[in-house]
């Protein structure tokens, strides 16, 4: 992997010939990047539902929506339908306040329009996932020009792209965090900071982009323009307005992290520590092997891209995926989620399809480990297995 190099940024959108007629959407759908992008993300999603239903017989009955919104998703339809106390029969309630209301504040403004549940978060990632492989492809083509495709694809074909399928809430944040990245490389720390602050909402890493946008701010080429900065604090207001909620409703600011801890696991250890727990889990635990040996390849892999972007001196990278390390790796008594979370870590994919664009065989190199991976997982997830 070598280090992302700055080129100028790309124009906007290119000359869409015919009139004016809706000219802006036009616009935005004018530059090729833009429809190629799209297209990955229509195609990826076509394949993955026929995998879906290869997948299925033998080992699950299921209807297709129930196979996308296990688990997580299923708190996040409890939230948006009966708030944070749960459905009367619901007996493990008091974890509900692990999950911040962004998402199913979505789901219950969507409602009116959707009115099955199920149905409509699982919109929301179809939606979500389109934005992020636009402004994807823009990002990496504001590093180096014709790079958008290749980091495109190397995004929906990574090991746990399941997620952006399933009702989940990666799809969603990506949505407006990676804009919230793309608008600060340009300049545009105001819009930049709204994007993040909706992003916050959704997922506490919201203040992981925070921290990496105010690096940026600081090293910014193009100027500090100081009379901004304050815009930078927005990120941390909806963190801060639901940790008063939980402070009002149970007398503990950090309410949301205590429900992690009792429900899943998540309390601080050492970080040799949890990585001998992972390992053991991997050993005695045999049905959920393969997940908890997936969970620390890519801890791994997590180590090396932060190493790598400090060596680079790629301090607003460094500033984002950094705490994500702390929290994955030493906040939990095991690794959880490392691997969903490895869909967050977007200076890999734009080091993937920068250097793959110069180098094909690198990106083959990874297609043959991503790919297959990633296949298997849709398969397994879908069918009633954890994966990431």
């Amino acid at each position: 992997m070598t280090d992302i190099q700055q080129a100028e940024a790309v124009p906007e959108s290119d000359p869409v010939p015919g009139g004016t007629r809706f000219g802006g959407f036009r616009r935005f759908l004018g530059r090729p990047a833009d429809r190629t992008a799209l297209l990955i993300w229509f195609f990826w999603h076509v394949a993955t539902y026929i995998y879906m239903v290869l997948a299925a017989p033998g080992r699950t009955e299921a209807p297709l929506l129930d196979r996308l919104t296990p688990w997580d998703a299923d708190n996040f339809i409890a939230i948006a339908q009966y708030g944070y106390d749960g459905a009367p029969e619901m007996t493990d309630a008091p974890k509900l306040v692990a999950f911040f209301p962004g998402l199913p504040l979505l789901l219950r403004d969507l409602h009116w329009l959707i009115p099955d549940w199920s149905l409509s978060i699982v919109l929301v990632s179809l939606v979500a996932s389109a934005v992020v492989a636009v402004a994807l492809s823009r990002l990496s083509d504001s590093y180096r020009e014709g790079t958008g495709t290749w980091t495109v694809l190397a995004f929906f074909l990574s090991p746990f792209a399941v997620f952006l399928l399933a009702g989940y809430s990666e799809a969603p944040f990506l949505a407006l965090a990676i804009p919230a990245w793309l608008l600060a490389r340009r300049g545009r720390w105001a819009a930049a900071s709204v994007c993040a602050a909706l992003a916050s909402s959704i997922r506490v890493s919201g203040l992981f982009l925070a921290l990496g946008l105010a690096v940026m701010f600081l090293v910014a080429e193009n100027g500090r323009q100081w009379r901004k900065v304050a815009w930078l604090a927005l990120p941390g207001l909806p963190v801060l307005a639901y940790m008063l909620y939980l402070w009002n409703r149970t007398g503990d600011l950090m309410a949301w992290k205590a429900a992690e801890a009792q429900y899943w696991g998540r309390f601080p250890e050492l970080p040799w520590t949890v990585l001998l727990n992972t390992w053991n889990r991997s050993v005695d635990e045999v049905a959920l092997r393969t997940s908890y040996q997936e969970e620390m390849l890519a801890a791994g892999v997590l180590v090396a891209l932060i190493v790598w972007r400090l060596v680079r001196r790629r301090w607003a990278d460094f500033a984002y995926l950094a705490p994500q390390a702390v929290a994955l790796l030493a906040m939990s008594s095991f690794y959880m989620s490392v691997g969903r979370a490895s869909l967050l870590w977007w200076p890999l994919y734009l080091s993937v399809g920068i250097v793959g664009s110069r180098r094909p065989w690198v990106f083959m190199a990874y297609l043959s480990v991503a790919a297959p991976i990633m296949a298997i997982n849709v398969g397994n997830f879908t069918t009633g297995a954890w994966v990431g």
